[in-house]
């Protein structure tokens, strides 16, 4: 699945990359980037903003 982060939304809490490191990384502003493929529901649904969109 392609995942993608509201930049806007993201805090840059780390919590996508350390549930899924395959998918998600903290950038060097401090603001996640799906920069792959993969399964990435777990970070989604635990996103505390809300900031991770699937599909787009």
């Amino acid at each position: 699945m392609k995942y993608c982060v509201d930049e806007a939304a993201c805090i840059g809490c780390g919590l996508c990359a350390e549930l899924n490191p395959e998918v998600f990384k903290i950038k060097d502003d401090g603001i996640a980037e799906a920069y792959s493929e993969g399964e990435g529901e777990e970070a989604k649904d635990s996103c505390p903003t809300g900031a991770i969109k699937e599909d787009c």
